[in-house]
């Protein structure tokens, strides 16, 4: 079973379904073997997507099935994309990996909350971001700050 947390709380569901401005890479205190990638990134800055793909691969080199580095690649960039696209403001990532669990989060600037929509097949690839992380997440949601929102995701490390 996924679960989606919104602002409210939990919610179940089935399981149907700029410029970088600073990296770093932090095995500090949190649980045990767990480290983090934190990255600001600059509004607009499209090159910041590459990379932070890369930065995700290399923090993931040793973590969890076959396949789960590039799920995590393609979340990552679809949720760094919208905030990058959708606002007019710098946003943050944090990834955290630990021995059963990722955890990714994008930060932004603009409390507009992101809208899950049906993409329009003649549309390109627009509308397909919040789908994607949907479908493959194991759990995904939206936490409302006093400034932006957090867009989120996780993935098991045992997850089928």
């Amino acid at each position: 079973m996924k679960r989606q947390v919104r602002a409210g709380g939990p919610v179940t569901r089935g399981t149907s379904a700029a410029r970088t401005v600073e990296e770093t890479v932090d095995d500090g205190p949190r649980k045990p073997g767990a480290a983090q990638l934190r990255r600001r990134l600059g509004r607009g800055d499209l090159r910041a997507v590459p990379e932070v793909r890369r930065a995700l691969r290399e923090l993931l080199r040793h973590w969890g099935r076959p396949g789960h580095s590039e799920t995590a690649e393609l979340l990552t960039s679809e949720l760094v994309t919208n905030a990058l696209i959708h606002t007019e403001h710098d946003a943050l990532l944090t990834a955290t990996v630990s021995p059963h669990a990722l955890r990714v989060e994008v930060r932004d600037f603009v409390g507009r909350r992101p809208r899950l929509g049906v993409p329009i097949a003649d549309d390109g690839t627009h509308g397909r971001g919040l789908v994607l992380v949907q479908s493959l997440a194991d759990a995904w949601g939206v936490r409302v700050h006093g400034v932006g929102k957090v867009v989120w995701f996780e993935l098991e490390e045992g997850a089928a």
